[in-house]
């Protein structure tokens, strides 16, 4: 396969899915760590999330836009999460929330919170740190 066809959308290579250990406190009944699955975003849905993420912020009758990143962040990761189903409204009763990204943070630990940011941005095909991924978004 040469040429244009190669870009053709049937004829690109699908980034699978990835399992993760996110935290070793999750277990089945046979006390075995369940992992999380993880997938890729389209630029499209990444986009989608930082253009929610843009707050305007008035300063001395100036009026200009702000992108809240620990907001950004939250919902990368949420729209990156497969499985659990962080939506389900079952799993946010049990922790007593409304809304995936306060499950999110309400769920894990800082670490773990941490490992899910990192492994969404390697499925993600950031190589960077999340550092870089927030200069990424500020621009």
């Amino acid at each position: 396969m040469s040429g244009l066809s190669g870009f053709l959308s049937q004829n690109a290579i699908k980034v699978e899915n990835e399992k993760y250990v996110i935290s070793e406190r999750f277990v089945d009944d046979k006390g075995n760590p369940i992992p999380w699955e993880i997938r890729s975003l389209s630029e499209e849905e990444n986009e989608a999330i930082r253009k929610s993420c843009v707050k305007k912020v008035r300063n001395k009758g100036v009026v200009s836009q702000e992108t809240d990143y620990d907001l950004y962040l939250a919902k990368f990761a949420v729209e990156s999460v497969v499985f659990p189903n962080l939506k389900d409204a079952e799993l946010q009763k049990s922790y007593g929330v409304l809304g995936a990204e306060k499950l999110l943070k309400k769920m894990l630990t800082g670490g773990e919170y941490a490992l899910l940011l990192k492994k969404a941005q390697d499925i993600n095909g950031f190589d960077s740190d999340m550092e870089d991924l927030v200069e990424e978004v500020k621009n």
